[in-house]
Formats: C-alpha cells, structure tokens, sequence
C-alpha cells in the first residue's frame, strides 16, 4: 500500500486538512473550526485528535504515514519554532515538536503558511514549471512566500516572505497585528480592503453600490461591485492593488522570480485584480520589461495543504 501524507494548513478561522499518497494525490481533505481561546491553546490538539480519528477511519497504523506537514501563520524557523503567530495568539512555542508530541513521535515538519502555499503551488498549482516564484496570498492577511531552486527561501530569522508587512504607508495611524503601522496587510487583505471600503464610505456622501452593504461590507462585495463599474468600489480596488503593485517590483528587484502566483480569497477577483496590480507593478519598475509574469494561484484553498504534504517528501 501507498504510504500516506497529512498535510495541515492552519488559518485564523478553520484548520484545512488532507490526506495524501505519496505521489502527491489527494485523497481527501476536511476542516476544523480552529479554536483561538486562551492564546490558541486547544489548536494543536484539536489537529491532533482529527488525524488519529481520520487513521482509525481508514484504519491506516503509524508506519503507514510518512508523517504530517503544516503550515503557520506566522514566522518559522528550521527548527520549527515561532516566536509568534499573531492571527492565533501564539507565542515562543515550536509547534512542530507539540504536534509530534501529540502524534506519538510521527514526523512533522512545518513553515509559513504562505511558504508552504507557494510551494503547493510551486508543485501541483499556478506555479507549476517554474522553479522561482514568489506567492502571495491575500485573504485575513497577506502572505507571501518564496521558492529559489524549487526550496522555500525563509531566511536566517524566518521571515522570509512576510510581504504582509512591508510599510506601505506613512500616513496610516492605525494598527497592524504584527504592532506596525502602514503594513501592506491593512490596505490589501480581505479585511484591509473591507476596511478602506468603510473608510471610504464614512468620507464622503457619494452615491455608491457599496453603502447597501454598510458595515458588513466584504472583500468580496467590494471587488464585485467594482467589476460591475461601481466608482466607490473602483477606488478601493486600485488603491489596494497599486500598494500591491509597488510591493511587487520590489519584490522584483530584490528576488527577481519567474513568476508571481495571487492566491487567497481575494484573488477569486481573477484576472480584473491581477491585472490592476500589474499595471501598478510595470509602472513602479520601469527599469526593465523583463521580469517576473503575474498569474493566478490554481489549487485555491488547497494549496496549504498540498504544500505542507510537500515538506514531508523533501
């Protein structure tokens, strides 16, 4: 029989799971509400109970796993320690050891969610015949990962790839997660565009598509409307992509990947936010046309879990 693969991908509301041969086929994948109470404490073994259930289920025993991989919102280091995972409320823990733990000594190994995207991407997805990409994920936050030679790049303090954090904006007073101000996240995440939309909303009396949502407003909501010509909806769009696109060509000078792959719920906005950022990218890079093309990421919300499957193969 096949040996099989766990691959994890933990996120702020729901912990995606998958279950995966050893070729890289997926089996079958299922979520669990991720439970943030008292700095995340339950997380883990929460993950660990559905894995045990999920091999009791397929009556797989220990040696038929390879092991499990997973992806963290937040900085990892080789040894698979964070120092903290904001979205989560974790803190100077390695994940990666308590999991194990939890698992009975299986082999797990763990990076940043949006490295181990990338390299699902990178693998199986919109990346797929490259070898250098950087993915970026835009969905609670922004995430961005980093593939040279087909490894993730973390860098010496694991944050290699957190674009999310970029300071984009001097003028910005409020808040980020991470403790910033002005980060890329604020203005370009799901929540980031949801809040520019109130913003803009809240200053001015023009007419617009996007006040029947009021408060509730969403990501979504605001780059439908503005695919459907709504101006308000418009504004909110091209600002979050042009901090997107400046991002980017710095990113292009510094790494300078094959290719970029836009993934996260935001971008099911397709091709209408992917070429907007590239618009903003081409003009904060003029130095050369030769650069980096922007796609879409191809296995969506699955992309974590194929890519923490993925570590487990290296």
């Amino acid at each position: 029989m096949s040996k099989k693969i766990f691959g994890i991908d933990i996120g702020g509301t729901t912990v995606k799971l998958g279950l995966f041969d050893e070729s890289g086929a997926l089996e079958e994948k299922w979520e669990i509400t991720t439970r943030k109470e008292e700095n995340g404490v339950y997380i883990l073994g929460d993950i660990a109970a559905s894995i045990k259930e999920k091999m009791a289920e397929k009556n797989l025993k220990k040696e038929d796993v390879l092991g499990a991989g997973m992806g963290l919102p937040g900085p990892v280091l080789p040894d698979g320690y964070v120092e903290v995972c904001v979205n989560l409320g974790w803190r100077d823990m390695n994940p990666e050891k308590e999991l194990s733990a939890l698992l009975d000594g299986m082999k797990v190994k763990s990076g940043n969610d949006a490295n181990v995207a990338a390299l699902g991407e990178m693998w199986q997805g919109g990346g797929k015949g490259y070898h250098d990409i950087v993915m970026v994920t835009l969905g609670t936050g922004v995430g961005g990962g980093v593939i040279l030679d087909g490894k993730i790049v973390a860098g010496r303090h694991g944050l290699g790839g957190e674009i999310g954090h970029f300071h984009v904006r001097d003028e910005e007073k409020e808040h980020c997660n991470c403790g910033g101000q002005g980060c890329l996240e604020q203005v370009a995440s799901a929540t980031g565009i949801a809040r520019e939309a109130r913003r803009a909303m809240a200053a001015s009396d023009k007419p617009s598509a996007l006040r029947k949502y009021g408060d509730s407003v969403s990501a979504k909501n605001v780059l439908d409307e503005a695919k459907a010509g709504d101006e308000m909806a418009a504004q909110v769009a091209d600002t979050a992509a042009r901090y997107l696109g400046l991002v980017f060509s710095h990113v292009a000078l510094t790494v300078d990947p094959e290719c970029f792959v836009v993934g996260g719920g935001v971008s099911r906005a397709g091709t209408y936010l992917t070429d907007l950022i590239d618009k903003y990218y081409k003009y904060y890079s003029p130095i050369s046309d030769n650069k980096g093309i922007i796609s879409l990421a191809k296995l969506g919300n699955d992309a974590g879990i194929y890519g923490a499957a993925r570590l487990i193969l290296d």
